[in-house]
């Protein structure tokens, strides 16, 4: 596996990786070029698993040799000391391993509907981190994929991919659009839209009947925000995770998990 070492952080051969922790910057150049970063030797490696093809590698040069496995391809490893990778990206890379991948085409809103059983549908929630770990929880509770209104952010940011551990790869995901008109089409696909809201005339989780659940459509809006009108109006069925202690509700990532598990505790295991 040939290494080219990287001297200067202005290199152009590494300006896929400038200014990692600009998040506008980064959302302005990463979609349009089609690309995103992976971060951490264990999330390039479910990348690759997953069929993304990798654009180049950037390493702390100490750390090179955990890729000599890797069947790299004709993607570009390149290596530089610690002061030069901070300086390019934007931060302490104490992870020592980045690399650049190409998008795939994302399925449709409808093709992901038809191989699902149970999905979980997300209103502007553009938090990466919240994002990042809506997909984790999705993935590890038997939830089969993620639509997204036009509004939420990128799943493939880097720190939506790291905080998932690579689980974004897993879990099919289409933007679903309109918005929100285009729930009709959920519930058109046999799905029961359930809106998760605090608000007390909503129905516990728990007392979904097994029809709700066994088709559901979680929806799910942004942190503090929760659903818009329009959104809850689109829905089937008002749904609450009942609170204890005065507490109003909880992050919509632990949301997401708690009701996901609710949803898929009587699945076969």
């Amino acid at each position: 596996m040939p290494v080219h070492l990287i001297t200067e952080p202005g290199d152009e051969r590494i300006a896929d990786y400038r200014a990692l922790t600009d998040v506008e910057l980064r959302t302005r150049w990463e979609p349009p070029h089609g690309l995103f970063i992976a971060e951490g030797e264990l999330v390039l490696r479910r990348a690759l698993r997953a069929g993304y093809p990798a654009r180049s590698f950037l390493v702390d040069a100490k750390r090179v040799d955990q890729l000599a496995d890797l069947d790299t391809g004709d993607a570009p490893v390149y290596a530089a000391t610690p002061d030069v990778l901070r300086e390019a990206t934007g931060f302490h890379v104490h992870r020592g391993v980045l690399a650049s991948f190409r998008r795939k085409p994302l399925p449709t809103a409808a093709e992901v509907l038809t191989t699902a059983g149970r999905v979980v549908i997300l209103e502007d929630v553009n938090n990466h981190t919240n994002l990042g770990a809506i997909f984790r929880a999705v993935a590890g509770l038997g939830v089969d994929a993620v639509l997204l209104s036009p509004t939420c952010a990128d799943p493939l940011y880097r720190r939506s991919v790291r905080v998932s551990m690579g689980e974004v790869f897993a879990v099919p995901y289409a933007k679903l659009e309109p918005w929100p008109t285009a729930l009709a089409g959920v519930r058109a696909a046999g799905f029961t839209v359930l809106a998760m809201t605090p608000a007390p005339d909503a129905v516990p989780i728990q007392r979904l009947d097994p029809a709700q659940r066994s088709r559901a459509a979680l929806l799910l809006g942004a942190e503090g925000a929760g659903l818009t009108g329009a959104a809850m109006a689109a829905s089937d069925v008002r749904v609450v995770i009942p609170m204890r202690r005065g507490v109003d509700s909880l992050n919509v990532a632990a949301a997401t998990a708690v009701a996901c598990w609710e949803l898929g505790r009587d699945d076969p295991l």
